[in-house]
């Protein structure tokens, strides 16, 4: 069976969103989908949520797939980083993500485990070759030059969208049809 793995992001929840519906729905579709509550949202550390997210998948391997939100991303692409030569997953859908500090004034500390280190975007390949990067043009909070970045880097499908801002309401099948087409 095919297993999802939907990581939320900073200050959220599994409950919280759209998180809810596409779990309802990729679960009606035969998917076994796991959500976990990833620890201190509040203040969320990398190796914390990296460990979280290792714990909860177990073994992974090509029948394993992902989607994230915001930090959700990051941690999914840290957590590829991990993986032994040999393990690999089946896709991962990234919304609303950042493979860079967002450093904002104010809050340039608050994701700094995050970024420790640059993302080895080769290793993550080896684990992982099938991406979608979907964005929002009015995203408040990550620049749409990570949609760019992720292109570039791990030869993400595209998708930029107009009127979504952080992806923060309640469907999104968008999002849906992206998990589903990498997952055919």
């Amino acid at each position: 069976m095919k297993r999802v793995f939907i990581i939320h992001g900073w200050e959220g929840s599994p409950e919280a969103n759209w998180l809810v519906w596409i779990k309802k729905e990729l679960g009606q579709k035969g998917f076994e989908v796991i959500a976990p509550a990833m620890p201190d949202t509040m203040n969320p550390k990398m190796d914390a949520w990296v460990s979280h997210l290792a714990n909860t998948v177990g073994s992974p391997n090509e029948e394993t797939y992902f989607i994230g939100h915001s930090l959700g991303c990051i941690t999914i692409l840290r957590y590829l980083e991990t993986l032994k030569e040999n393990q690999k997953v089946g896709g991962a859908v990234l919304v609303a993500g950042f493979g860079t500090n967002l450093e904002y004034e104010g809050y340039e500390n608050e994701l700094a485990s995050f970024f420790q280190a640059p993302v080895d975007w080769e290793e993550v390949k080896k684990h992982c070759a099938k991406f979608v990067a979907i964005h929002s043009e009015d995203d408040p909070y990550v620049p749409i030059e990570h949609n760019d970045l992720f292109q570039e880097k791990l030869g993400a499908r595209s998708i930029i969208e107009q009127g979504r801002g952080h992806y923060n309401d309640k469907e999104y099948p968008v999002i849906l049809d992206a998990f589903l087409r990498i997952t055919s």
